[in-house]
């Protein structure tokens, strides 16, 4: 028999998350980010959910071809373009747009005699990470615009460092770069990632690329709850394996971290950090059990998690245990753990089986019991 750890993908939550956020920049086109397997979520699965968007962004070859096998027809950005001359070949049988970030890249078009790409160019405006920086940009600039390989126009592009702080006097001093840098070019623009589609509408180009927020996750520093008008689109849920009782002054998990100050009823929960969830000393990180909201006590361990049960009446192996998804977000799950919840999701793929969910209002019971955490629903 499996273990009882399994993620549930709401594809509706999905589809419903890319209109709430077109309609915050109601003139752009969205690009939605699908790379890393769309944030764990399964790339297929969410380019169906996602068939609405303009285009689809990936971080490789490797997944714009799994998005074509999925039945994916429409555009697709490599997000960090061909890292080999000799990838073009690939990138042009798969349909793909390419961004170009570095000077070796207008080379290899330069050199290429297949047919031409549509390209986005990427000025580094003050991420320091991809791009090129204000002072070489339109001479790359030049470069592409007389380019036989280069279709039409480049889109211009620049990636914000700080969006996701709500740090407005940097974003405000990139939008600046950038403007400045582009004056006077033709072309589309798309500056906004999630964080700045959702705080800052001086970056609504032509283009949005919102990666997080489609999977109705908090992508701003120190927020937990999703943006309003956002679903959390994974649930990750599992089950009490074990009840016990621990005595006072009993040591908890690997190395102890965690000493029973009174006797404390303690439950194990089928999950750990081979299924995705952080590592190291988590007490305190939330979870719900049976409904209730209680806590983790000490470290994880590879496959289990341990409990605090005394919230928690009548606690028994088999109840439900809510790990992340519904009254416990991933992002606070990884604030608690001095995370990321872009890791986490990430990492979730990896063992746990999966499901896919009906609209909610189709749900039946088991369903729902594993939704809400509770053994009633």
């Amino acid at each position: 028999m499996s273990r009882p750890a399994s993620i549930l993908i709401h594809r509706e939550a999905a589809r419903r998350n890319l209109s709430a956020l077109r309609a915050l920049a109601p003139r752009s086109r969205v690009l939605a980010v699908v790379k890393a397997d769309a944030y764990g979520h399964g790339m297929a699965a969410m380019a169906a959910a996602l068939r609405a968007a303009d285009a689809l962004g990936v971080a490789s070859l490797d997944e714009a071809a799994e998005l074509r096998a999925s039945g994916w027809c429409g555009a697709i950005l490599l997000l960090e373009g061909v890292h080999r001359a000799s990838d073009l070949g690939a990138a042009a049988r798969l349909g793909c747009s390419l961004v170009v970030h570095r000077p070796g890249q207008i080379e290899a078009l330069e050199a290429w005699s297949g047919p031409a790409f549509s390209v986005w160019l990427k000025a580094d405006t003050g991420m320091h990470r991809l791009g090129f920086l204000p002072e070489e940009f339109r001479a790359a600039w030049q470069r592409l615009h007389g380019c036989a390989a280069v279709a039409g126009d480049p889109v211009l592009m620049t990636h914000l460092a700080n969006a996701q702080a709500r740090d407005q006097a940097s974003v405000a001093a990139q939008v600046r770069c950038f403007d400045a840098v582009t004056e006077g070019l033709p072309g589309e623009r798309s500056i906004a990632n999630s964080a700045a589609l959702l705080s800052a509408p001086v970056t609504h180009r032509d283009w949005v690329r919102p990666g997080l927020a489609l999977y109705g996750v908090s992508p701003f520093e120190g927020v937990d709850a999703p943006p309003p008008g956002l679903v959390p689109v994974m649930h990750f849920a599992s089950e009490l394996i074990s009840v016990r009782t621990i005595p006072a002054g009993g040591a908890i998990g690997y190395g102890g971290c965690f000493i029973c100050p009174v006797s404390m009823n303690v439950g194990v929960v089928a999950a750990g950090y081979g299924d995705g969830y952080p590592t190291g000393d988590l007490t305190g990180t939330p979870i719900v059990v049976n409904g209730v909201r209680t806590r983790v006590l000490g470290r994880s361990s590879m496959d289990m998690l341990t409990v605090d049960l005394g919230p928690v009446p009548d606690p028994r192996e088999g109840d439900p245990v809510e790990v992340w998804g519904g009254r416990i977000t991933v992002a606070e799950v990884a604030r608690h753990a001095g995370s990321l919840p872009w890791a986490l999701l990430c990492a979730a793929r990896l063992r746990v089986p999966r499901a896919e969910l009906r609209p909610l209002e189709d749900e039946g019971p088991a369903v729902l019991r594993a939704l809400t955490g509770s053994r009633e629903a």
